[in-house]
């Protein structure tokens, strides 16, 4: 199993924006629903945005209206557009298929949100 790649994230302030990319294998991303997840520091990981093969979407709550997520199914990629950031945004945000692979979990991208 490869692991994705994640990438995109940075410090930005409240009210900013980002936008985040990860690539996946062909193998993982092929026809699998797929997913952002995020964990903040000390908490447990948790989905923020997740999109179908065919492309429906579902937020987390707290997201919803603020995120965006997509995919290019010939690129094997998967997008997170994340406006209006807030502080609890803060975290490293990974992507993986829905429900996880256990043993996919890439890097991760750092987002720090700051005043």
């Amino acid at each position: 199993q490869v692991q994705p790649v994640e990438s995109g994230g940075g410090l930005v302030q409240v009210g900013g924006s980002l936008g985040l990319s990860c690539a996946a294998s062909r193998n993982m991303f092929s026809g699998s629903n797929m997913g952002w997840y995020r964990q903040a520091p000390g908490k447990q990981r948790e989905v923020v945005a997740t999109i179908t093969w065919r492309h429906n979407t579902n937020y987390a709550e707290s997201v919803k209206g603020r995120f965006t997520i997509s995919r290019d199914n010939a690129k094997n990629t998967v997008f997170l557009q994340m406006d209006s950031l807030e502080f609890e945004d803060t975290g490293v945000y990974y992507c993986n298929t829905v429900p996880p692979i256990r043993h996919a979990w890439g890097q991760g991208t750092q987002v720090t949100v700051s005043s």
